[in-house]
This record gives structure tokens, sequence and C-alpha cells, in this order.
């Protein structure tokens, strides 16, 4: 098996990646277009096929899954003739967007022949990716097993952008430990993850990471440890210009593990106030927002 170095990425093919902003898919969307204007060479069609991926894959984060459809509908025939890339990304985000409609076991064998055309061309980023959107479909050990081949992967590539990953799958795994009430296993997947964001250097994303790790303390009984780490998170979203209805949730739940329920309240008031702003969770998770709301209101007359 070949080892991608990563190293021949092409300035023009590296553009098609750094068009993306995940926070804003609209405008990665329109980007992504401008970029196809760009792309009129003969030559270039492999990258007018890949960016026409990513413009379904923004069009899915919007969202919009029939259109995602459609524009790869659109590329379907002149799959034999394109390079191993574009197809792997072809079939990536047709499983993306099949998962994000809430279809994932449709969404599967799309994952499953990304990462096999991704290692049998040494596309490591790829493969990755690929690996880690099997693990997100499957649940439990197979998610785990998912999960810790993408992250051994990441771990011996010589390409940077595998590499980066590492967090993310780090992340990942601690959440399929948590889920199965393995609190420790969980700790020591974030503490790792929050290593390499601290590495990286996006605030955002390692004020996520110390979250993760707090919320991982709490469950193991370590309540006034969890309260300090998101006491000071929330006190950086605010020196950010931000606030984070996660962190709030945070707050409430350390307090009232503490028997400070009178504390816990207005922090519970204000994550329902922010996490039902999120169309997703709310669709996803009412009990949760309804638990919010009876713990904010909880007694205020008295």
């Amino acid at each position: 098996m070949t080892v991608s170095s990563g190293s021949g990425r092409s300035p023009r093919a590296a553009a098609v990646d750094a068009a993306w902003n995940f926070d804003d898919p609209r405008s990665s969307e329109l980007r992504f277009r401008r970029l196809l204007r760009d792309l009129g060479r003969p030559s270039d069609a492999d990258l007018r096929a890949e960016a026409w991926t990513q413009i379904a894959r923004a069009q899915g984060l919007q969202r919009r899954f029939r259109v995602a459809h459609a524009t790869l509908d659109r590329l379907a025939p002149a799959l034999p003739t394109l390079a191993p890339r574009a197809r792997i990304r072809y079939a990536l985000e047709r499983g993306r967007v099949l998962n994000s409609a809430g279809a994932p076991g449709k969404a599967l064998p799309w994952f499953l022949a990304a990462w096999r055309g991704a290692r049998r061309h040494g596309e490591d980023r790829l493969s990755v990716d690929a690996a880690h959107m099997v693990a997100i479909v499957r649940s439990g050990r197979v998610q785990r097993a998912w999960n810790v081949r993408a992250l051994e992967l990441a771990e011996r590539s010589r390409d940077p952008a595998a590499r980066r990953w590492r967090a993310s799958l780090l992340n990942n795994l601690g959440w399929s430990w948590y889920d199965a009430g393995d609190y420790r296993a969980a700790l020591r997947s974030f503490r790792r993850a929050l290593y390499y964001r601290r590495r990286q250097g996006v605030p955002s994303e390692t004020r996520v990471a110390r979250w993760c790790v707090a919320k991982a303390l709490r469950q193991l009984g370590r309540a006034t440890d969890a309260l300090r780490r998101q006491r000071r998170l929330a006190v950086d979203w605010r020196r950010a210009g931000g606030k984070d209805g996660y962190v709030f949730e945070e707050l409430g739940e350390c307090l009232l593990l503490l028997g400070r329920s009178r504390e816990a309240r207005p922090w519970f008031r204000r994550a329902h106030a922010e996490l039902s702003r999120d169309p997703g969770l709310v669709a996803r998770e009412p009990n949760r927002l309804a638990r919010l709301l009876a713990l904010g209101a909880a007694d205020r007359r008295s």
C-alpha cells in the first residue's frame, strides 16, 4: 500500500480545499461556484468535478438534500472518465448527503466504496475521511474500530492533511467511549484531542475540546474541577465575543451535582435559550431541551 505524502497537490487543486468555511456552507458554495469559473481549461475536468462534489456537500449542510443529489447526478455520467480522487470524493459526498438526510444505512455503501478507492490509490486524507464517516454511521464496537483504524492511518501518514484529522478522530473516539459509559476512556481520548487542538491553534476548536474534557470529568464525579473549567470557558467565550449554550448547560449540571440547584437555574435558562435556536437539536433532542426548560424554571417563585 502506498502512502501519499500530500506533496503532489498543485496550487490550483489545493484551492478546492481552501474554499471551505464549514461554519458557513452557503458562502462556501458561492466560493466553489466562483472557483469553477477559473477552472476552464480542458485539463481542469477532474478539478471541476471535485469542486462540484464540494458544492453538493455545501448544499447538504444547508439541508438542501434534493438539490445536492441533483448536483451529484450531473457528475455521474462522467465518473468512468474521472481521476480516482474525483470518484472518491463523489462517493464520499453522495454518502454524506444521504446520512445528513437521515439515511445512514444507504450512506454506508458509499463510504465503504470511498474507503476502498482511497486506500487503493494511496489517498491518505480521503481514506481517513471515509473511515471516519463509516464510524459515524455505525455504533458501538464497530464504530470504535473504524475510528481507531482512521486514527492509526492519520498517525502514520506523511500527508499533513491526513495528520490534521487526529484531533477530530480522537474527539469522535471519545464520544464513542462516552456513549458506552466508559468515561475514563472518554477522558483519555478527549485529553489527547485537546493536545492536538492546542497544537493546531484554532481557539474555537480548542474551546470545544476543553469542554469535552470538563464534561467527562463531571461524569467521573469531579464536579468541582469540571465547574472551574466550564467557568473559564464561559469567560473565554465572552472575551471572544460569543457564547455557548453547551457551556451554560454544563455549568448548570455541575452546580446541580454539587447540590447548588438555585445557582444552577439561571444557567439552565440560558442554556435553553441558546440551544433552542438550533433547529437540528430541536429536532433530535426535544427531551433534552424540555429538561433544560424545566430545570431553569423549577421553584422560581421560591
